[in-house]
């Protein structure tokens, strides 16, 4: 008996000594999957991040070993393991709970300076579809169309413009447009509704193997909401005759967790501050349909309609408001505007393959229109109908793409590998520029074609775990091919042109406990560029290389203090551009930016949390002579932060400041664009099903430039043209009711 009891024992103790893979899921209180939540085994110091289907996998885990289960939002769960799990899996409900940034840790793992969004969409919450974009550290934007247009944005050194040289993504569709009527990869975000966002999530530098075309300065994606936890409508009304309704519909009963399924709508308009009312008004709908199978697999159906129209008083030149001919808020010509629409179909399937890898497959449709009156330079060209222009577009996207997720065990080395495939087809009919006079009569057409631009890619990515070292490795390959019917040339001339580029990535994280890491990320890239540019070039040098370098650390010096901070450096080989607005190719040299990032995010107590983000840049165009080589609009110093509050009992506020230092509006510095600060306060009371709100823009009042540039412009008294500051005015103080009920 006492042999068999100790034979008993050397069995159980050569058991328990062997680790274990355990497998398991994590899940809202609704049966919903959670991504990126954080598994940490305490006892062996591993970690360990549930995927999109919410799984996870913890490698070499024993009976005995303490878990800690923690997410941004939700209540952190420890459990000991049992020897029962091995077989089993463990499978964990989390409790929806009061923010504490206690629950970051520093991991092993790329994504943890991601979760400074995930910290900021917890603390302040978005409130108008421009403040979406203004949740990536460092990134500045700006408006210069009465709202319509998609936002100016600036990030890293970059006037990225409407987005050239950053890839922005909702639900894994693409928003920037190739080949754009008014410029390469116009992103019209406007199309998102911001209380259906659940997720942001975003990179600096070209140095992810599954971002290609933009991803220059960096990439954005949100992520919307698969379901909702309650019904609302809501209201809101400010200065400048502004209104918005919002309302978010569950369509299936709580009990059936495994389906969910949602429309959300919006209707804004507004006259804003102008003299000339900018007669603003859109219109978003959106629903949603999310299956979540017995097996894992999960089906998402989406489908979303967006409009929008506005009359806009452009930009004006500093000279007509120093003399007094016209205020701030005037027009030269107040008939620019213009519309837009977009339609968007979309499907993901993934499928769960084994308890190591699945497949995610997505398939995406999306039907866009633009149309938009500008005028900026006046008279200079015709000093007689004057030289507003029309931009206009009718496009067509197809895409589908694939990507296989694996974990895999090679040797004693933990390995998670993606690999996708993709392609991504544009149909742009009619991409015109033309002359016209007060949004009515056309007198010429400038430009006239069809644009058919094809983006076929691969890639792969591995993430290497070596214990404390992390090593990511990933290549990708884009192939393009470029068509363009110039229908003004005799016989409707068609040029093409097709390029490959094959983009390395190689990045390494060092975490020798959850308190801090070091990181560094090198990668190469390219600069996109529009069809129109490629076959004007025959095709040289259309895809100039993007070569980055980040080096920095994250750091958790107490709890609740987190830090990120990279020293970074970005080269590119060339910046060709397409000029929209006077169908010109400008072609530019080498130039090179480099530069520093520091965040803080530090929660005070309970309901008080503090953030600020310190940005630098110098940049430089490498083969002009010292007194040349500045990079027009390229901001040199940006820093943005605030304090929120936020309390179980209801009441929450917040003041946020954002700041942006002088920089230069040309080559030569000889122009400069004047920075500004600029204070937003809110405040908020939920009293049972009831929220209501007020929100202030521009607290203090500022006299602000929210967009600059340096244009040679004529006006119709004028005997010569004028090189100066042209700008659109920053919004004064904007003050904005809102309310709120759930249901």
């Amino acid at each position: 008996m006492r042999r068999l009891l100790l034979f008993y024992c050397f069995i159980l103790s050569a058991t328990i000594a062997v680790g274990h893979d355990i497998h398991g899921k994590v899940m809202d209180s609704s049966g919903n999957p959670i991504a990126d939540v954080n598994v940490y085994n305490s006892t062996s110091e591993k970690h360990s991040h549930t995927n999109e289907l919410g799984q996870f996998i913890l490698r070499n885990a024993h009976p005995g070993d303490k878990l800690m289960v923690s997410y941004l939002g939700y209540k952190t769960v420890h459990y000991v393991i049992e020897p029962k799990d091995v077989e089993k899996g463990l499978e964990f409900i989390l409790e929806e709970d009061v923010f504490e940034l206690d629950q970051v840790q520093v991991t092993n793992s790329f994504k943890t300076v991601n979760r400074i969004a995930s910290i900021d969409l917890q603390t302040n919450p978005v409130t108008s579809s421009q403040e979406v974009l203004r949740k990536v550290p460092g990134l500045f934007i700006g408006q210069h169309a009465g709202g319509g247009k998609a936002e100016q944005i600036f990030l890293r050194g970059f006037d990225i413009d409407h987005g050239t040289d950053v890839t922005l993504r909702v639900d894994g569709m693409p928003v920037n447009m190739v080949s754009h009527a008014h410029g390469q990869g116009y992103a019209d975000l406007h199309f998102l509704i911001p209380e259906t966002i659940e997720k942001i999530d975003f990179g600096k530098g070209p140095y992810y193997a599954d971002q290609g075309n933009f991803n220059t300065a960096g990439y954005v994606e949100f992520k919307t909401r698969d379901r909702l936890d309650k019904s609302m409508v809501g209201v809101e009304a400010g200065s400048f005759n502004s209104q918005r309704i919002v309302g978010l519909f569950d369509l299936l009963n709580k009990s059936e967790s495994r389906n969910s399924a949602y429309i959300a709508a919006e209707y804004l308009l507004t006259d804003g501050p102008f003299d000339s009312p900018q007669n603003f008004n859109r219109l978003n709908i959106m629903g949603k349909y999310t299956v979540d199978f017995q097996n894992s697999n999960r089906l998402t159906f989406l489908a979303s309609r967006f409009q929008s129209k506005w009359d806009a008083s452009g930009q004006i030149p500093q000279r007509l408001v120093d003399n007094g001919t016209i205020g701030r808020f005037g027009a030269v010509d107040d008939t620019e505007g213009g519309g837009t629409s977009r339609t968007n179909i979309s499907m993901t399937h993934s499928k769960t393959i084994n308890d190591n890898a699945f497949i995610k497959t997505q398939a995406y449709f999306s039907h866009y229109d633009f149309e938009l009156f500008s005028n900026f330079t006046f008279f200079l060209e015709d000093p007689i109908n004057g030289d507003q222009i029309r931009q206009y577009e009718d496009r067509r996207i197809y895409g589908v793409h694939s990507t296989l997720f694996q974990n895999l065990t090679i040797g004693e080395k933990d390995v998670s590998l993606s690999a996708g495939i993709g392609l991504r087809y544009d149909d742009v009919n009619d991409v015109e520029l033309a002359r016209t006079a007060n949004r009515k009569t056309t007198l010429e057409r400038l430009a006239l074609g069809q644009v058919d631009e094809s983006n076929l890619f691969g890639f792969i990515n591995a993430d290497i775990d070596l214990g404390n070292w992390l090593i990511n490795p990933g290549l990708r390959i884009d192939y393009f091919n470029f068509d363009y019917i110039d229908q003004l040339a005799p016989n409707y001339t068609s040029l093409s042109e097709d390029k490959s580029f094959l983009s390395p990535k190689f990045n390494i994280i060092y975490t020798p406990d959850n308190q801090w890491n070091l990181f560094l990320k090198s990668g190469m890239g390219f600069h996109s560029n529009d069809t129109r540019v490629v076959v004007a070039q025959e095709g040289n040098r259309i895809l100039p290389a993007a070569y980055g370098l980040d080096i920095g650390a994250n750091w958790k010096p107490v709890p609740r203090l987190f830090i990120n901070a990279a020293v970074w450096y970005l080269f590119l080989e060339q910046e060709f551009v397409y000029v929209g607005d006077a169908g010109i190719v400008e072609p530019s040299g080498k130039t090179e930016r480099k530069g520093f990032d520091l965040g803080f995010r530090y929660q005070l107590n309970d309901y008080l949390f503090f953030d600020w983000d310190f940005n630098y840049t110098d940049a430089e165009a490498t083969e002009e002579r010292d007194d040349e080589n500045y990079i027009p609009l390229a901001p040199e110093l940006t820093t943005a932060g605030g304090l929120s509050y936020k309390n179980p009992n209801g009441l929450s506020a917040g003041i946020r400041m954002r700041y942006l230092k002088d920089r230069p509006a040309n080559e030569s510095n000889s122009i400069v664009a004047d920075g500004y600060f600029i204070t937003d306060a809110n405040v908020s009371y939920t009293f049972g099903s009831v929220e209501v709100g007020l929100s202030i823009e521009n607290l203090f009042d500022s006299e602000w430039n929210e967009t600059q540039f340096a244009t040679e412009s004529r006006l119709l008294t004028e005997a010569i043209p004028v090189e100066e500051i042209h700008f659109t005015p920053g919004t004064p103080i904007n003050i904005r009711g809102s309310l709120k009920y759930r249901f």
